[in-house]
């Protein structure tokens, strides 16, 4: 066995007082959490520094990225529609074994950042299926230091893109773990409906879980949420499914939000915003005022609605940027959401940890709970307030009980001194 000491354990929302500085693991699980626990055959000191649950990067592209540089990537109008043009030309060049390396470089540079869990959209709008294939080999291959759930998502459309329907279908049964869709692209707002319902029909045929891009526009009247929300509703699976991106819903009048967020604390649907991404490439059409392009994150966190944050993009032909750091995510995600208070700003690290984990739907592998899988990140700061405000560096990540990676002690060569002469 081995114990971790002297740290300050982050709690969920459940366990916000435990005030735990010490965890106690044994082959690879968490044996106990607490203070003065039994001795162990190994103890290691965290010197008082904040232990959080793994970082969950709740929507990724992993297929696209780094391919912003790529032939005929470049998006001129910072559109969102314009990167899926972009990006129909430049997948005809992906190959099984490029995909897979750009997907292994995207995903060892999100764990070096924290990361341990991340949910990929993967395009199934194309024939031969090549970012699936490549996608399902690497979450077998690196299983047991990340996990990795894959979504079935048609970028080009379920019905915009000839063939689209079944694309998807053959991707659930060849393993993907989620249904994905992108009503707003299609080419009548019927169609969007129309895929809304499949997505719906598919997860409840086969299992599976739901992540839709819903929303993703300026435009008050993409009103797709709507009717997601209502089927996974019936369906009683709304803990199963996600939302992500609603930017629309930030346009939305409060008349019709306000109503909306009733009914989404009814069916206990998801939401993922992705703060970077959005605020690039929505408000292309606005001149001013310019909106931020964010969904309403603040009123659904206040209001209990599960909602968290990811990465969306690295480098690809909607986003130039982005490099899995989630504390980055965060930073601007509370900034562009003015959910800044004190209060928040000692709980808002779950936006990228447990309410993450709770849309993945691995809360039974997640957290500090005895008996679950020793997983957790040791950051460079003693507060959840001082880790958000200086956006702490993450010194080491632990993945059953063992370390993913760990950082030398943070020192200096020449040590800051305001008051030493420069002359």
């Amino acid at each position: 066995m081995k114990k971790f000491i002297n740290s300050t354990v982050y709690g969920d929302e459940n366990n916000r007082q435990q005030q735990a500085t010490e965890i106690l693991v044994k082959d690879g699980v968490i044996e106990a959490i607490g203070n003065n626990l039994p001795s162990a055959d190994e103890e290691i000191d965290l010197k008082g520094r904040l232990v959080v649950p793994p970082y969950v990067d709740a929507h990724l592209h992993l297929d696209y990225v780094y391919t912003g540089k790529s032939e005929g990537a470049t998006n001129d109008t910072g559109t969102l529609f314009e990167g899926i043009a972009r990006w129909h030309d430049v997948k005809k060049t992906q190959t099984l074994e490029d995909a897979k390396q750009r997907a292994l470089k995207g995903i060892e540079e999100e764990v070096s950042k924290g990361v341990q869990f991340i949910r990929t959209h993967i395009d199934v709008c194309d024939p031969n299926l090549t970012g699936l294939k490549a996608m399902l080999e690497v979450r077998e291959q690196l299983k047991d230091n990340v996990t990795i759930q894959i979504v079935a998502f048609p970028q080009e459309g379920m019905y915009a893109y000839k063939g689209g329907e079944e694309l998807v279908e053959e991707a659930l049964k060849m393993g993907a773990d989620c249904v994905g869709g992108i009503p707003h692209f299609e080419w009548a707002y019927e169609f969007g409906q129309d895929s809304v319902r499949k997505a719906v029909e598919l997860a409840v045929k086969y299992d599976k879980l739901i992540d839709i891009h819903c929303d993703e526009t300026d435009d008050p009247m993409s009103r797709h949420v709507q009717l997601l929300n209502a089927l996974v509703m019936v369906e009683g699976i709304g803990s199963r499914t996600a939302a992500s991106h609603t930017c629309s819903f930030g346009s939305a009048d409060n008349a019709y939000a306000f109503r909306m967020m009733q009914l989404f604390e009814q069916s206990g649907m998801n939401f993922i915003a992705l703060p970077t991404e959005n605020a690039y490439l929505q408000g292309r059409q606005d001149t001013y005022p310019k909106r931020r392009g964010l969904t309403r994150v603040k009123e659904f966190w206040e209001s209990g609605i599960n909602v968290c944050f990811g990465q969306d993009s690295i480098n690809d032909p909607w986003y130039p940027a982005g490099n899995g750091n989630l504390m980055n995510i965060l930073d601007n995600g509370i900034h562009l959401a003015q959910a800044m208070s004190f209060a928040q700003l000692d709980t808002c690290l779950d936006l990228i940890t447990y309410n993450g984990a709770k849309t993945l739907n691995v809360e039974d592998q997640y957290g500090f709970e005895k008996g679950k899988p020793a997983n957790f990140l040791v950051l460079d700061a003693h507060t959840p307030f001082e880790a958000v405000r200086q956006r702490a560096d993450v010194l080491a990540s632990i993945r059953n009980g063992e370390y993913l990676f760990k950082k030398p002690e943070p020192s200096y060569d020449i040590e800051l001194d305001l008051f030493r002469k420069t002359k």
